[in-house]
């Protein structure tokens, strides 16, 4: 999810990173969409642990940047919503957000591999096609 959200960014000596604007480039997702890509995602054996962490909020924030959810905020969303949540799983819910923040800026750079890859579609060999036809002209 980490990687899909961010907006990848050229690097910063390259003649591109001039006119780069982070609030209007897409993220992967946004452009995935716009090349009619579907969306794959890894299997998940525990579907209920990742709506539970999508509940708590995923991340917390200091005001500048994404950090990871802080344990108050899983305690209240227990509170908040009568689930108990077993120790395994609380700090299941905790490392699945450390991992999201650390992905999310690794993720920044346009080089960036995806870190789970299903199989090759049609319609993403179609965009890759799209993309290399406009740079080679």
């Amino acid at each position: 999810m980490a990687w899909l959200n961010a907006t990848p960014r050229p690097p910063a000596e390259s003649p591109r990173a001039k006119n780069f604007n982070a609030a209007t480039a897409p993220s992967r997702l946004d452009q995935l969409k716009k090349d009619r890509v579907p969306v794959q995602m890894p299997p998940v054996p525990l579907p209920h642990i990742i709506q539970w962490w999508i509940e708590t909020g995923v991340t917390g924030s200091n005001g500048m940047s994404a950090t990871v959810l802080p344990w108050a905020e899983i305690a209240a969303w227990q509170a908040n919503t009568s689930i108990k949540l077993s120790s395994w799983e609380a700090r299941l819910i905790r490392a699945l957000s450390q991992a999201y923040v650390q992905q999310s800026r690794i993720s920044e750079d346009e080089a960036c591999p995806p870190p789970w890859r299903g199989a090759v579609t049609e319609a993403e060999k179609a965009a890759e096609i799209a993309v290399l036809n406009d740079v080679l002209g």
